[in-house]
C-alpha cells in the first residue's frame, strides 16, 4: 500500500458469528453488499492496516457476516471486531465527471452566493429525505455560528461543486 494515501474506510468488522470465525460486517456501501465488490480489504488491526481476503460472505437474517482468510475460530475473530475495513484509494471506482464520493466533499470551503465564507465542511449526515453538508463555522463567524446544516440538494441549495478548488458554492443564509 503506498504509505502516502490514506486508505477509504469501507465499514468495520463487528462481533463474532458462530464458533468458525465469522464476523458481522457493517458496510458503509450504497448498498450493504457492495462492501464485497472491493478486494482484497485492508483492517486496521493493532493501529496497522494489513491486507485479507474475504473467503464467503453470506447474509445471516438482515445482517451480513463474512468469514476472513486466517480466521478460524472465535477467539481471533473476537481479535477483530470493531476493526475498520478499508481499500486503497486507486480502487476506488471511477465516476462521471459530475459526480463525487462523499469523501471528496470534506476539507472543502462553502461559500455562499454573496462571497460569504460559510466555512469548512466537517463530515455529511445521510437523513431520509436528503444528505445534509455539516459546515464547521470559522471562528470569527460574524454570525456567531459554530456550525451550520446545509442540505445537498442540488440546484436548490448547492449550486456548484468545484473539487480542484476545493470549493463549493451554496444559496443559503448564513444567519441560518
Amino acid at each position: 500500500m503506498n504509505t502516502d494515501q490514506q486508505p477509504v474506510i469501507l465499514g468495520k468488522l463487528g462481533s463474532t458469528y458462530g464458533v468458525k470465525g465469522w464476523l458481522k460486517i457493517t458496510a458503509y456501501t450504497d448498498s450493504v453488499e457492495g462492501i464485497f465488490d472491493y478486494s482484497p480489504w485492508l483492517i486496521k488491526e493493532q493501529g496497522q492496516w494489513r491486507e485479507v481476503k474475504v473467503l464467503q460472505w453470506r447474509f445471516q437474517g438482515k445482517a451480513i457476516v463474512a468469514h476472513l482468510e486466517g480466521v478460524n475460530d472465535m477467539d481471533r475473530a473476537q481479535m477483530l471486531t470493531n476493526c475498520e475495513i478499508a481499500i486503497p484509494q486507486q480502487l476506488m471506482n471511477e465516476l462521471p465527471e459530475d459526480e463525487f464520493y462523499w469523501r471528496d466533499l470534506i476539507g472543502c470551503n462553502v461559500v455562499n452566493t454573496k462571497g460569504y465564507n460559510m466555512g469548512i465542511v466537517d463530515q455529511i449526515v445521510e437523513t431520509g429525505s436528503n444528505d445534509v453538508l455539516l459546515v464547521k463555522a470559522n471562528a470569527k463567524d460574524a454570525f456567531g455560528k459554530a456550525e451550520r446544516m446545509i442540505p445537498f440538494v442540488t440546484e436548490q441549495f448547492v449550486l456548484e461543486v468545484n473539487l480542484q478548488g476545493k470549493q463549493i458554492l451554496v444559496d443559503w443564509d448564513p444567519d441560518f
